[in-house]
């Protein structure tokens, strides 16, 4: 419970380890019985972790109906510039390929389909986040499966460190 009028705006959770990584993710959103759930009505889907090790993040192509960005970072928090990774993403129907190997971001207009998104190398982590312009994370055209944060449970920010 927030100890002052305007702390309930700071988020401080949820916090989940990521099923694929080990690694601890911040998430915010508005989609109902998420982890990342806190406000009702949250206009948008925040989700940021750090990653430490080559992975394929997503191998098959979609799309959304909202704007995104994906965003690259280098994992030093003196310079997010210091970037040692190599990641390939597609982007388009013909699937553009395209190498991030420095901080950048990446506007995904809504439609855009994109993907595979593949880490393929990683010698120091990169900070990643994507920043979806609607309350809840939803895929279009050629997808699957459910993403993996709708089935994984809120955890306080003591459990996650354990």
């Amino acid at each position: 419970m927030a100890e002052t009028k305007y702390e309930k705006y700071i988020i401080k959770e949820p916090l989940y380890k990521s099923e694929r990584t080990g690694m601890q993710v911040i998430h915010v959103c508005g989609e109902d019985d998420c982890a990342g759930a806190i406000f009702q009505d949250f206009p948008a889907d925040i989700t940021g972790t750090y990653i430490s090790e080559p992975f394929i993040m997503t191998s098959e192509p979609h799309a959304h109906n909202y704007d995104q960005f994906l965003c690259f970072f280098g994992g030093n928090p003196l310079n997010f510039f210091e970037f040692d990774a190599e990641i390939e993403l597609s982007l388009g129907e013909e699937s553009e390929k395209h190498l991030i190997d420095t901080t950048s971001i990446v506007y995904i207009p809504k439609g855009l389909m994109h993907t595979p998104l593949e880490f393929k190398k990683v010698n120091k982590p990169v900070l990643f986040m994507h920043i979806c312009f609607a309350p809840q994370y939803e895929r279009v055209g050629g997808f699957s499966e459910e993403p993996p944060h709708r089935k994984l449970p809120k955890f306080s920010l003591e459990e996650i460190k354990s």
